[in-house]
C-alpha cells in the first residue's frame, strides 16, 4: 500500500496580508479550506501543517486528524526556502507516524 502524506507550510510572519493563514473567509480559517479539501481528497495517509506560529498550530489542529510541526526559526525567515521546509515537515511526519511515506505533496494556504 503506497502512503501518502500532504504538507503545508504556514509561515507566521506574513507581511503582505498579516494573519492571513488564519484570517476567515466565509466564516472559516483560511488554512481549514486547505486542510479540509486535503482530507476530503481520500487520497493522504497523513496530513501535516509546518508552521512556527503557535497561533497558527493550534488553528490547524481543529481539523481532526491534522499532524503539527513546529518549524525551526531558520526556516521561517523572509529569505528561507520552501523545500526546505517541506523537507522538514516530511521528515518529522514520518518519525511521527513511525513509518515512510512513498509520496508527499505540499499546497498552498492560499490556493485550496
Amino acid at each position: 500500500m503506497k502512503t501518502n502524506i500532504c504538507t503545508v507550510c504556514a509561515r507566521g510572519g506574513s507581511k503582505g496580508v498579516p494573519g492571513k493563514n488564519v484570517r476567515k473567509m466565509l466564516n472559516v480559517p483560511l488554512i481549514h479550506h486547505t486542510l479540509l479539501q486535503a482530507k476530503q481528497s481520500g487520497v493522504f495517509s497523513a496530513i501535516a501543517v509546518s508552521s512556527d506560529s503557535d497561533e497558527i498550530l493550534t488553528c490547524a489542529t481543529q481539523i481532526s486528524g491534522v499532524i503539527a510541526i513546529r518549524r525551526p526559526p531558520e526556516m521561517a525567515t523572509d529569505h528561507a526556502g520552501k523545500i526546505p521546509a517541506i523537507r522538514h515537515a516530511m521528515l518529522e511526519t514520518e518519525k511521527h507516524l513511525g513509518y515512510q511515506c512513498d509520496i508527499s505533496v505540499d499546497l498552498d494556504v492560499t490556493s485550496p
